[in-house]
């Protein structure tokens, strides 16, 4: 069909009303605008109404018509169903008429709903008041339920110049995250990639990946670190996917790094 038929422009209810109309002979040729005024809006009335009679002169029956119709609306349904199932989610000025939530909202949302599971991993992340902040209200849900587990994926960065045992900067690291950024009385498990704590440069790699997984059925995929500023002042982007398939996908990406012992889990933690 031409992008430009009365057809498409129709809603999913109208397509199936008309095409019920047409299989049951309520609508039959020659169509006129009075016959088909309680099945389609009244401005697209002349352009359905054309097409119909187009359809019927070169021998296309009713039914057939009405198969096409429906063919339509079942893939008008199909579409809604994977849009209802995408947000953009977004921090920075609002821009008038977008359909995003605020990433902040958003991980609240999230963190408050987890039953089972929670993946998190960011490059950066805040300490003290801000971090404490940002982790509340999963603070409070996993003390809550002794059922969920939450992993943390994070970067550690060795300081410029600095020669010290990767041991001592882990140990350092697991301190810090207990003093200063969890104060929930269960702690996640905390993983992180060795290769940034290399002291070789040219091999030195990080963690990067800024992403959420909860109970294995939703997914964040943004450039927000879990930082104070990345949820609340920065602009950033993501994508929220109510999407079993692809958080089970990320789940595994990261469960099998550990696995196979290229990201490890931090002592203490």
């Amino acid at each position: 069909m031409s992008d430009r038929n009365g057809f498409l422009q129709l809603s999913r209810p109208a397509l199936v009303k008309l095409a019920t109309a047409l299989e049951t002979g309520r609508l039959a040729p020659p169509f006129s605008l009075s016959a088909i005024a309680n099945y389609v809006p009244a401005a697209l009335s002349p352009e359905i109404v054309d097409e119909l009679n187009r359809l019927s002169g070169e021998g296309v029956r009713g039914k057939q018509i009405a198969y096409t119709l429906r063919l339509l609306a079942a893939e008008r349904g199909a579409s809604q169903a994977v849009r209802d199932r995408v947000e953009l989610v977004w921090t920075g000025p609002e821009v008038t008429g977008s359909q995003s939530r605020d990433t902040s909202v958003v991980v609240r949302e999230l963190f408050s709903t987890a039953k089972h599971s929670v993946l998190i991993s960011s490059f950066a992340i805040d300490r003290g008041e801000k971090a404490r902040k940002l982790f509340q209200v999963l603070q409070e849900r996993m003390d809550a339920n002794p059922q969920l587990k939450v992993q943390m994926f994070l970067n550690i960065q060795r300081p410029h110049r600095d020669r010290q045992a990767e041991s001592v900067l882990l140990t350092d690291f697991a301190n810090t995250f207990r003093r200063e950024i969890w104060s929930g009385t269960r702690l996640p498990e905390v993983f992180h990639d060795p290769r940034s704590l290399l002291m070789e440069t040219d091999s030195k790699a990080c963690l990067h990946a800024k992403c959420v997984v909860v109970d294995e059925e939703r997914l964040l995929v943004t450039s927000a670190n879990f930082t104070e500023a990345a949820h609340e002042r920065n602009i950033e982007a993501g994508v929220l996917l109510i999407d079993p398939v692809a958080a089970r996908a990320m789940q595994s990406q990261f469960e099998s790094l550990v696995a196979q012992g290229l990201l490890h889990r931090i002592s203490g933690l």
